[in-house]
This record gives C-alpha cells, sequence and structure tokens, in this order.
C-alpha cells in the first residue's frame, strides 16, 4: 500500500547528480528506493484519497436520500461523509439548473451553471481533480463530484471541494521527503494543482520561471513520462514525472541543486 511505503528514493534521479553529491545522497538513509517507485508512491497517494472520496461520492448518489433531491434529507448525510474526510472540504449538493447547497451555509447565493466541470456532472460523468477558487469558501480547491441520476435523468450532483493546499500538506507529511526534493502535480492545463511550496498552488509555473522551465513544463504536459532539467529560483532542478490516469494530472519529483 502506497500509505506504508517510505519516500526514501532515488536511483534514478541519482544520476543527474555530480559525483561528490551522489556519494552524500547514498550515505543517507533516506535515499534507498528508486525514483520511479518513490513517484509512483506520490502519485498513487494522492490518486487514493480523490478516487476514495469519489467512491463515498457515488455510494451516497445512490441512495433515496439523494434521489429525492430534497436538501433537508440530504444535508446530515453530506454532513457526516464531510467529517469522514482527513482533509479540508467543502460539500455541496447542486440542483440541475446549477443551484446549490453547502453543508455549512444551506442554500447558496450563487451558481455554478458557469463551472467548466458542471456541464459534465449534468452529461452524469463525475468529475476528478477540476482546480477551481471555491465559491462558498474562497479557497484553492481541488473538485471531485458525482451525478445524481434517477429514473435514467441527472436531477442533480453531490460534490466535495478539497483545500488544494490542505491536501499538498498531508501528502508532504506523508512522504517526507527531504528539503532538497521537490514534489508537484500540474493540471492539464500546466496549473499547479499541488506543490510542496504552497504558495505556488494554482500558479502557471511557466509564468514564473525562465524558458528552461517553459519547455520543461511543454513536455511534461506533451508525454505520459519522462524526465526534465530545468532552472527555477536560482536552483536547478532535474525531476522525473508521470501522467496519472484518474485525474489526468502530471507528477512530479526531482532533486533542487544549487550552482
Amino acid at each position: 500500500m502506497v500509505r506504508r511505503l517510505s519516500i526514501l528514493c532515488c536511483s534514478s534521479l541519482l544520476a543527474f547528480l555530480p559525483p561528490s553529491t551522489t556519494s552524500a545522497r547514498e550515505s543517507n538513509e533516506a535515499f534507498e528506493l528508486d525514483a520511479k517507485i518513490v513517484l509512483s508512491a506520490y502519485a498513487g497517494l494522492v490518486d487514493e484519497h480523490l478516487l476514495g472520496v469519489l467512491n463515498g461520492l457515488k455510494a451516497l448518489a445512490a441512495t433515496q436520500d439523494a434521489k429525492s433531491g430534497d436538501w433537508e434529507r440530504l444535508r446530515i448525510p453530506l454532513q457526516q461523509f464531510g467529517n469522514s474526510l482527513p482533509t479540508q472540504v467543502a460539500v455541496w449538493f447542486a440542483e440541475p439548473n446549477g443551484s446549490y447547497f453547502t453543508v455549512e451555509r444551506g442554500r447558496a447565493a450563487g451558481t455554478l451553471s458557469d463551472r467548466d466541470y458542471f456541464p459534465i456532472l449534468i452529461r452524469g460523468e463525475d468529475v476528478i481533480g477540476s482546480l477551481v477558487i471555491s465559491k462558498s469558501t474562497g479557497a484553492r480547491s481541488v473538485i471531485v463530484a458525482a451525478p445524481v441520476v434517477k429514473d435514467g435523468n441527472v436531477i442533480g450532483a453531490l460534490g466535495v471541494s478539497i483545500s488544494a493546499t490542505a491536501l499538498a500538506k498531508r501528502v508532504s507529511a506523508s512522504i517526507k521527503l527531504p528539503d532538497d526534493v521537490v514534489f508537484y502535480a500540474l493540471d492539464r492545463r500546466g496549473l499547479t494543482a499541488l506543490h510542496k511550496e504552497t504558495d505556488l498552488v494554482f500558479q502557471f509555473p511557466s509564468d514564473l520561471g525562465d524558458e528552461s522551465l517553459k519547455s520543461a513544463v511543454r513536455k511534461m504536459l506533451s508525454q505520459p513520462q519522462g524526465t526534465v532539467q530545468y532552472r527555477f529560483r536560482g536552483t536547478r532542478r532535474s525531476v522525473l514525472f508521470t501522467e496519472s490516469g484518474s485525474t489526468g494530472w502530471v507528477f512530479a519529483l526531482g532533486f533542487i541543486r544549487a550552482d
């Protein structure tokens, strides 16, 4: 299980380092596993969490409380579900016209109809990993949601807005990477979904660095896996990346090297 893996690391990435640094790395007990295994564990930890949320929502969407479309019947089950999750979340029920309710505030004044993910839900498809600024909390959020279907028709949707910052901190605490190892995830637009440095969450890295970073992002978004090297914040970074089949995010893990 990815939860039990010690994040140790990194023979593939060690090849990028000069011999003297490599020797130091090898002396560190924290670097014992292959980088690909570490990256897989990191991506798997995030995917496992988001898929667990989705499966919980789908189970709720199949209940008679959800199929009733009655917020008063749904509020308590949704509240209990939200309380069971380990990350900071906002839990909601949306009607087909985009009007919605949250566990914390009841009926919201706004609408979800202008969200890119909302037409997907109304078509009867699940949503996992959409990035938004939450209308209910103002937080940078990862959306996981499932349609509620009754007699073949979509009568609404159940969703969870997960704090992207809280999720990044949870992953960081779980895998305990050294300070000079970076991890992050990009969505298909190149927007940072997760980052060890949480101030970079919801930033476009291609807007923050030099041409080497822009080129690296282009490669990461165009290939299912590989390695890139670039400069950022005065350091060189050597990164291994892979695409998630669950969210479509590109997960990255690499070393930071000072000049």
